[in-house]
């Protein structure tokens, strides 16, 4: 396993739309090995295959529950989802390609998710909470949106200076 690069804002990469996953093989299963131990090291509680450089349609999340005390990855291929709940949720989102920025975005508390596991067995079930948030945040990575693309313009670049500042105080050091 490795721990890959993980490509930032304003990457261009972070724009493009991941295409499906054809296969679910043996490279594929290294990359989702690469992709955790990744996203554990970050820390962070999902992350995109575009956010390591890879276009195809995969994520893979752990919310990491603190009263549980242990690790539930799953991966999620060729993702979708459907059936949002007019009930909606606000939760102050970060992101592993936006570093040390926060922001609460609104969306809906529940969604029908369809997606293929590790395995390649096809799944289909409401999801809600922090997992349908998290999902959510992560296919939008897939359609190449970012959670500030949530936000107000004015929010958006208040965000985005406070990152640059941050980067240019990172390089002074």
């Amino acid at each position: 396993m490795a721990i890959l690069p993980i490509i930032e804002i304003p990457d261009p990469r972070l724009r493009e739309i991941s295409t499906p996953v054809e296969t679910v093989d043996a490279d594929l299963q290294v990359l989702i090995d690469d992709m955790f131990e990744t996203m554990y090291d970050a820390p962070g509680i999902g992350l995109a295959a575009i956010q390591v450089g890879v276009a195809k349609r995969l994520l893979v999340i752990d919310l990491q529950e603190e009263e549980e005390g242990k690790k539930n990855p799953r991966v999620f291929i060729n993702p979708e989802f459907s059936e949002p709940s007019d009930d909606e949720n606000v939760y102050q989102e970060g992101c592993l390609s936006i570093p040390d920025q926060y922001a609460d975005v609104i969306r809906p508390s529940s969604i029908r998710a369809k997606w293929l596991d590790r395995a390649g067995v096809a799944h289909d079930e409401r999801i809600d909470g922090l997992l349908a948030t998290a999902l959510q945040h992560e296919v939008d990575h897939l359609d190449g949106i970012v959670f500030t693309d949530h936000l107000s313009r004015m929010k958006r670049d208040m965000l985005l200076k406070k990152l640059e500042k941050m980067r240019k105080q990172k390089h002074a050091a």
